[in-house]
């Protein structure tokens, strides 16, 4: 299996049981997690070598946040330790017509602290496959800044395939949306795969084709042929990738994805999904992705494990998608819905 590399930072999860609102909880559930961990968990569960770059803080909490990502076999060696706390966000699980809300704590949080000079780059990334990224760590401080550019120019020095999910969180682009946006741009010159369309693009990287209001028109002319392909060439990209979802309401979609390379493009297959918890939906179809083609699939074939794994992640609770490759092909095959295996 592949070696590969994630820069993020891993967060304190804390939820009102069930469906409750914050208002209405006499405790919270803990759970870990972060864009870049869920990936990380996935792609172990699906047998390769991870390594996290991260840095939490040296106390119980830092420690549990460790011992978590060493639960599911990610090697933790590579991860700081110091500053004052682990970033948090509060999450809110909605149903029906309420929509789920988070809130995040993590100002100041050990990794929007982090210096480059904690991190042996030259190390971490000796004999690595792939490294994975994401536009969420480097808008939490300017240092996860720097940290998350230095990581990318190591990783293309060492000739590593380098993947990005564009990830917008609109509560963490309140202010300097321009310096954010440039930063973006100037990291896209690295990457080979990378997740989003034309909105995400509009928002993060701040593309425009000159015509299109990409932000406020319909969804479905940013996933068209034409405005996918256009991204992928803008950016000199390998893979352009996005899922699709028809919101019924909170706890129904239909969920599906695209994804084109320079030569096609191809649409999956559509599933139904009763949403137990959304969170690590769309990091588990990231690391669908990126497993199909590590391991020798097709883009299509990749695309079609992707969306199987994202499936799956929305019946379970918490931000990891703890699933086996055999019971994501199950899925992917029509093999494993509805019944009881025993």
């Amino acid at each position: 299996m592949s070696k590969i590399v994630t820069l993020g930072e891993i967060l304190l999860r804390l939820s009102p049981p069930g469906n409750e609102r914050f208002m209405q909880a006499k405790s919270f559930e803990a759970n870990y997690g972060g864009g870049e961990a869920n990936v990380a968990v996935s792609l172990a569960n699906y047998g390769h070598n991870f390594s996290f770059i991260s840095k939490v803080p040296n106390n119980p909490i830092g420690d549990c946040a460790i011992a978590t990502l060493r639960k599911f076999n990610i090697n933790c060696d590579y991860i700081a330790r110091g500053g004052d706390r682990l970033g948090i966000y509060y999450f809110e699980n909605g149903a029906s017509v309420r929509s789920s809300n988070v809130v995040y704590d993590r100002l100041n949080s050990s990794m929007a602290t982090a210096n480059v000079n904690e991190f042996n780059f030259d190390n971490i990334f000796r004999n690595v496959d792939l490294f994975h990224v994401t536009g969420i760590t480097p808008v939490i401080s300017k240092r996860a800044a720097e940290v998350t550019i230095e990581a990318l120019k190591y990783a293309k020095k060492n000739n590593v395939i380098v993947s990005f999910d564009l990830n917008y969180r609109s509560k963490l682009w309140k202010n300097d949306i321009e310096e954010k946006q440039s930063f973006m741009r100037n990291a896209m010159k690295y990457v080979d795969i990378c997740f989003g369309n034309a909105r995400d693009a509009s928002k993060v990287l701040g593309y425009s084709d000159g015509k299109n209001d990409f932000i406020n028109n319909s969804y479905d002319i940013c996933i068209s042929e034409e405005n996918m392909k256009n991204v992928l060439n803008k950016y000199s990209l390998k893979y352009l990738i996005t899922s699709k979802r028809n919101n019924i309401n909170t706890s129904d979609n239909i969920y599906s994805a695209i994804c084109c390379n320079k030569d096609r493009i191809y649409s999956s297959k559509k599933y139904d999904i009763h949403i137990v918890d959304r969170v690590g939906g769309g990091d588990s179809f990231a690391a669908g992705f990126l497993h199909g083609i590590l391991s020798g699939y097709s883009m299509e074939d990749s695309l079609e494990f992707a969306v199987a794994a994202s499936a799956i992640k929305h019946t379970i609770k918490g931000d990891f998608n703890i699933a086996s490759e055999i019971e994501v092909i199950n899925v992917m095959n029509n093999n494993n819905g509805g019944v009881i295996n025993r």
